[in-house]
């Protein structure tokens, strides 16, 4: 649920904005195709980026990281 202000992050942004080249080739084909599935799995088991150069690039965009305290 949004809050009211504020963007949420949308789905692959860092990818596309760092240029992954996994993304790129998601780029190229037909979301939900074989292919597509196939290589969306590196994504799944073998990304080649980091939690912590996520973090800092969501800190850099000006993002925050929020939740509910209960």
């Amino acid at each position: 649920m949004p809050i009211e202000g504020y963007a949420e992050y949308k789905k692959r942004e860092f990818c596309n904005d760092v240029r992954c080249p996994v993304q790129l080739a998601l780029n190229s084909q037909n979301e939900g195709s074989e292919e597509y599935e196939k290589i969306r799995q590196t994504c799944k088991t073998d990304c080649k980026h980091t939690t912590w150069g996520f973090h800092h690039w969501l800190i850099e965009k000006g993002y925050l990281i929020v939740k509910p305290e209960k």
